[in-house]
């Protein structure tokens, strides 16, 4: 990370100095915001955090439990979530509490014996290459103290005000009203440029707006259960699905720490539940194994469909050309799924990072207002896919086993990349290109996460991962990939120079870091900085020939060379020609909000 740019301070440089804002906020609710957050879930904190690099904006954050979370609930990290943290800085931290998924085992009935399970299958967890980051499990809760804290050590020291419920909302020309009403039933009235409801499959914005869950019946209830647990089931430090011949089917996901396990139980009937009746239940699934709960950390029952809202913002259908949006929600608000796959969590920040900086852009004027419709277009969608695997995925787990298990094992690894989180591709639109340069860098699709691959850092030799430098402030990025000569690159970066296109540019060399000098590189890719005007020696990157070279990682073109332009939220708008600057002109202008 970079620090000390106006100058040197003691103390944790992660903490920032407050904004002048901070000292003039008032001690208690404000009656005025740019953004109103209801939810400080996954979304809702994650949406915080984002709007935190900003702290010109006003953020309030409200939630109706009387205090953070402290013990249940999700606990899957997919690969593109970890991506997503590392953007705040919060991806070590993660990893290194986190229990990480390396492989997963099935077990079906015995084809001898069906009364007993055996296993059936044992395959890698992720496949190689798909991301620099694995797939971790770590309580809810404790991620929601790295966001909370990512907040509160931002210049915004954003916190949230808990025991305060929405219940109900006005929009007017300028502002949306929400009364709030805590424990005490005293109500309040916030004024919020935008709402942004995070408020759970119960959503109280989404009735306000007059969207609706619609789907599938919540017809099959499962229990779950973290434990402390001794046991002979020989995999149980590793994530195993395991269906029975007649007793239903049970998850088993090994939790932080080396001895927590989490116990996800398929039930026939979610009545009179308790722990006990969940134990004899996992029991009988296991048989012939056991397993004796010694402590219960936290359980619950839950019924869940698979559900969608048809829009994600208070736009009805085709008024999208009349009015912009106002409210949004986002999250558990807007699709409900199975917790088998581990995708609600993860696919709960996905659309509040989405969203974040989006709102930020326009709330500080570097984007058109109509850049919001994209919200909801780009994450309904993302969601329907979600619903449709979810739905196939939970019926084939629950469905009684048949031979081998092999086509619900082979499901899993084909779908290896959704449940990762990098399936994603978004449809051409005002921020995302058409791609019709592809082939110039085959490796970064047009639409889908820009794919992190190892380089070296020219000025201090140091290797990282060319995707880290992409931090969550908001900022556009222009990866320059030089031509063999590096005469195309010569002329794109004086083209920049000259147009101060107000975007993060970064350059990635085809030589290596010891053929060339950083003084020699174009003034662009060496921007004076800050009251010092300091000289950023970071934007210049090599091939790292002992961990790969990322031209040939991502099947970028050696002769032509390429740009890549990156939105904020990491995902790729467009790949072109490194002489097509009246294209990227006109995409800036388009898609950023500023002319080039």
């Amino acid at each position: 990370m970079q620090f000390y740019l106006n100058g040197y301070r003691p103390g944790d440089p992660t903490v920032e100095e407050p904004h002048p804002s901070v000292a003039e906020r008032p001690d208690g609710l404000p009656a005025e915001a740019d953004v109103l957050i209801v939810g400080a879930g996954p979304a809702g904190l994650v949406l915080a955090a984002q709007l935190a690099a900003f702290p010109e904006i006003s953020t309030v954050v409200v939630d109706r439990r009387d205090g953070p979370l402290a013990v249940g609930q999700a606990d899957g990290v997919a690969c593109r979530t970890v991506e997503m943290f590392q953007a705040f800085g919060l991806a070590q931290r993660l990893i290194d509490e986190a229990y990480q998924v390396n492989e997963v085992c099935f077990w079906q009935p015995d084809p001898a014996d069906p009364s007993r399970i055996v296993r059936a299958g044992r395959v890698d967890d992720v496949e190689e290459g798909l991301s620099e980051m694995p797939h971790v499990i770590v309580n809810q809760a404790r991620m929601l103290d790295y966001l909370r804290e990512h907040m509160e050590r931002s210049a915004a020291r954003l916190r949230p005000f808990y025991g305060l419920r929405a219940e109900s909302l006005e929009i007017g020309d300028d502002r949306v009203a929400v009364t709030l009403r805590d424990e005490s039933g005293e109500a309040t009235e916030v004024r919020a440029r935008y709402v942004v409801g995070c408020d759970g499959a119960r959503s109280a914005i989404r009735s306000a707006i007059g969207r609706e869950l619609a789907g599938d019946p919540m017809n099959v209830s499962w229990g779950v259960m973290d434990v402390l647990a001794v046991t002979d089931f020989p995999d149980i430090r590793l994530k195993a699905a395991i269906q029975s011949a007649n007793d239903g089917s049970i998850l088993i996901i090994p939790r932080e720490g080396g001895y927590l396990v989490r116990l996800y139980i398929e039930l026939a009937d979610g009545r009179g539940v308790t722990p006990a009746t969940l134990v004899e239940a996992a029991n009988r699934i296991l048989h012939p194994y056991t397993i004796e709960v010694k402590d219960v950390g936290w359980w619950s029952v839950y019924e869940i469909g698979q559900r969608l809202c048809d829009k994600f913002d208070d736009v009805p259908a085709g008024a999208e050309a009349t009015r912009l949006p106002r409210v949004f929600i986002a999250g558990d608000a807007c699709h409900t799924h199975s917790a088998k796959a581990g995708q609600g969590m993860n696919v709960s920040m996905a659309d509040a990072w989405n969203l974040g900086w989006k709102l930020a852009a326009v709330l500080r004027g570097t984007a058109r207002p109509e850049l919001l419709h994209t919200y909801s277009a780009e994450r309904q969608r993302v969601a329907a896919e979600l619903i449709d695997f979810d739905r196939k995925f939970a019926g084939m787990f629950s469905a009684r086993p048949a031979g081998s298990g092999a086509e619900f094992q082979r499901y899993f690894v084909t779908q290896g990349r959704f449940t990762a989180g990098v399936a994603t591709r978004y449809s051409s639109s005002m921020i995302t290109g058409a791609g019709a340069y592809q082939e110039l860098a085959v490796g970064f699709p047009v639409g889908m996460r820009f794919h992190s691959a190892p380089v070296v850092r020219l000025a201090d030799a140091k290797p990282v991962h060319l995707g880290h430098v992409a931090l969550a402030d908001g900022a556009w990025r222009l990866y320059l990939f030089a031509d063999r000569t590096r005469d195309g690159f010569a002329r794109v970066c004086a083209w920049l120079g000259a147009n101060a296109p107000g975007i993060d540019i970064r350059a990635v060399l085809q030589q290596g870091h010891r053929e060339v000098a950083p003084a020699a590189m174009p003034a662009v890719l060496l921007p004076r900085k800050g009251r010092f005007s300091l000289i950023d020696y970071e934007k210049i990157f090599c091939p790292d020939p002992r961990r790969g070279d990322i031209f040939d990682l991502r099947g970028v073109d050696r002769d032509a060379g390429c740009m890549v332009l990156v939105r904020p939220d990491q995902y790729v708008a467009e790949v072109l020609p490194l002489d097509a600057t009246a294209d990227l002109s006109a995409f800036v202008t388009r898609s950023v909000g500023r002319a080039v």
